[in-house]
């Protein structure tokens, strides 16, 4: 086809999760009530550790970081995809569709990065604890997390350059609840072999890696504080710290890797899987790390009693 018989495509007709009214109306219950009860939950432990004086570690730093990273993360594709099952015509425009596809990729890898300082910050608490308020500063602490942004925000500007250069001239229909890079670009009027090479190298590969480092630093952590006694209360705590991080990275990174670190090949569980790593991960990310928190725990339920339990009375 000729470029000049090119007709710019200007909005995407989505699939959603299922043509079955009915089963779209449960799906509608089911990720509405989960959303509604673990949103809640994820503000809450920003708003603790906020309002808390003894919370004021760089570990609760990070914490609310991954929180409101977490909230952003699952409420990018959530919103629209509970409003899309009651249209029966999916759409989103060309410029909502980037958008989209650029606040995703630019959370998500951002949480990636952050992932990786929460392992470094926790290798300077139990390999460094002398020395760790001095590693750790707050002005340490910004920066990272500063900069665990500005690394997602490259990556994600690296995607979205390699999707809007290329021409959409025919089909516009995407096998998906939102857009991302591995649906979009299967419908490009062009060759885009250099372009899929490039975002599996970018996004698979951060993904690989970013994963086989931290699985190596939490168990030389975990073999660290092995060594000490286990009947010792703050090995305990940090070996708890570490299995919860453990339970997140696995979470976060498992379907990223899925996704996006082989061929953008449509696959069964897609959608699945995709489910789980843009909605309901992110949002029991925070709430596992907090469920094995002693510390967060106790100064929830104070939180709670002093502002809503008491006004209540």
């Amino acid at each position: 086809m000729e470029p000049a018989n090119y007709t710019r495509v200007t909005e995407f007709v989505l699939t959603g999760l299922s043509q079955t009214r009915e089963v779209q109306l449960v799906l509608f219950v089911i990720f509405l009530s989960f959303y509604l009860f673990i949103l809640p939950g994820n503000i809450l432990i920003i708003c603790t550790i906020r309002l808390d004086p003894h919370l004021t570690s760089p570990m609760y730093f990070l914490l609310a970081n991954l929180a409101f990273l977490d909230i952003w993360y699952s409420s990018i594709t959530a919103p629209k995809m509970l409003i899309d099952f009651f249209v029966e015509r999916k759409r989103i425009s060309f410029g909502g569709c980037i958008a989209q596809l650029f606040f995703l990729h630019f959370v998500g890898a951002s949480e990636m990065f952050l992932l990786t300082v929460m392992a470094f910050d926790r290798y300077a608490a139990i390999c460094r604890p002398l020395h760790y308020a001095t590693i750790m500063n707050r002005r340490l602490c910004s920066i990272l997390v500063v900069l665990s942004w500005l690394g997602g925000f490259i990556h994600s500007i690296i995607q979205v350059a390699l999707i809007v250069r290329l021409p959409f001239c025919g089909p516009n229909e995407l096998d998906s609840y939102f857009c991302d890079i591995t649906q979009v670009i299967r419908i490009a009027c062009a060759n885009t072999f250099p372009e899929e090479l490039v975002m599996i190298f970018s996004s698979g590969l951060i993904s690989v890696v970013c994963f086989i480092a931290l699985l190596m630093s939490y168990a030389f952590l975990l073999a660290m504080l092995k060594k000490h006694s286990s009947s010792d209360e703050s090995t305990s705590r940090a070996m708890s710290t570490c299995y919860s991080h453990i339970t997140i990275v696995v979470f976060m990174f498992g379907p990223s890797i899925y996704i996006y670190a082989r061929p953008f090949d449509s696959f069964s569980l897609d959608k699945v899987v995709s489910v789980f790593h843009t909605v309901i991960f992110p949002l029991l990310n925070p709430i596992i790390y907090t469920l094995r928190n002693k510390e967060v725990k106790t100064a929830m339920r104070k939180l709670v009693n002093r502002y809503i339990l008491c006004k209540e009375k």
